[in-house]
């Protein structure tokens, strides 16, 4: 088992993948049924994500993971069996037993799943607690239940030894510095969510981490629940006669950063109702402009979306010091700058897994004849 997952960490430190062409396909990839405890079958059924699937085979099944935003067939490959299961898997193929009893997050939004799964007895280590926010989550770390390892690239080698955890999640298109622990045995397993690029499908990665703990039918119902608010939502605001406009970002060293028209944040505008200024923009990642070609292209739109993590009470006085020509857009001049303060919301701890909610508030600022009585939890109008 060592050997196989040297191999694995290696890959993570070079930035080496697992070809998807190991094994042949035994089953439909998109739905399927998937043995993970040796005496029960729970159904995985994947409809947004596209980061991951999975293979069925005699004995075991395969998790492919892969990056949303890369069209490459290269990916990432696990063979999932069922804990202290005599099963032959492929050679060089990482091994992890099924259901996961103790896991190491290195994001923030990794919890989010353990969270909304209700799982986060499992979550054993995290790598920072500046803005934990979920109380349960912040005994266990009073409590010693789950541990700190430090930073990426300065991990804390004896603490994450003496958790012995099932496995670490991890994002090795980050900092990394793995090989710091790629001698300890542990199977590092990338989750890469936070790279989907539709609302829904970054949501439906709590089946990823589902499936890994035993819970698909947790992860199914919750979901689907999800789903079909985020659907409801979506569908209030599909006959609407004006879709404002929307800008993202701020300069940060005399580069304004956002996002492009494939992101996961331009799909949310549009299914709330609005059009992102760079809709037509091809890239699903982060851009990076000069303030003149923002200013071209929103000067006159309608709203500006901000999070960040101001220290102290954040305004539009606030805003127009960090650069007067903020005051400008027509957006700060009329007051419709949309903020989300991560110092005081849990914007990566809970939010991605509730898409719908995050929709709703939306809504509530576009188009708030739809939904009146809806209060903001995570992104309200700037008041003053």
């Amino acid at each position: 088992m060592n050997g196989l997952v040297r191999v694995l960490c290696l890959s993570c430190v070079c930035g080496v993948l697992f070809c998807c062409k190991s094994t042949p396909r035994k089953q439909s990839s998109r739905e399927q049924a998937v043995n993970v405890t040796g005496d029960s079958v729970a159904q995985v059924r994947i409809k947004y994500a596209k980061g991951f699937w999975l293979e069925n085979h005699d004995g075991y099944s395969v998790l492919n993971i892969k990056d949303p935003q890369e069209s490459s067939h290269t990916c990432y490959q696990y063979a999932l069996i069922p804990r202290g299961a005599g099963v032959k898997t492929p050679e060089g193929m990482p091994v992890v037993q099924l259901p996961v009893r103790s896991a190491v997050c290195m994001t923030s939004l990794q919890l989010s799943n353990f969270i909304k799964l209700g799982a986060t007895d499992r979550v054993v280590g995290i790598t920072s607690t500046r803005f934990l926010f979920n109380e349960t989550m912040q005994r266990q770390v009073d409590e010693g239940r789950t541990r700190k390892i430090g930073i990426e690239g300065n991990f804390d080698n004896e603490v994450i030894m003496s958790l012995n955890p099932d496995l670490m999640f991890i994002s090795p298109f980050k900092r990394g510095g793995y090989d710091a622990v790629k001698d300890i045995g542990i199977p590092l397993v990338p989750h890469l969510g936070y790279k989907e690029m539709t609302p829904l499908g970054q949501a439906e990665w709590i089946k990823f981490v589902g499936l890994l703990l035993g819970m698909e039918d947790v992860a199914n119902r919750e979901f689907e629940r999800i789903e079909q608010r985020y659907n409801s939502l979506k569908s209030m605001v599909g006959e609407v006669k004006r879709r404002p406009v929307v800008f993202s970002g701020e300069l940060r060293g005399g580069v304004w950063y956002a996002v492009g028209g494939k992101s996961f944040l331009a799909q949310l505008f549009h299914d709330a109702g609005a059009d992102y200024f760079l809709k037509d923009d091809p890239r699903s990642g982060g851009v990076t402009l000069d303030f003149e070609t923002v200013y071209n292209q929103a000067e006159s739109a309608d709203y500006w979306r901000i999070a960040n993590s101001f220290a102290g009470e954040y305004c539009y006085d606030a805003l127009k010091a960090q650069d007067e020509r903020y005051a400008d857009f027509k957006a700060f001049r009329e007051k419709h700058v949309i903020y989300c303060n991560m110092r005081e919301k849990p914007f990566y701890e809970s939010m991605p897994a509730e898409p719908e909610t995050v929709l709703a508030d939306m809504i509530r600022v576009f188009h708030p004849e739809i939904l009146p009585d809806h209060e903001p939890v995570y992104y309200d109008i700037l008041k003053k």
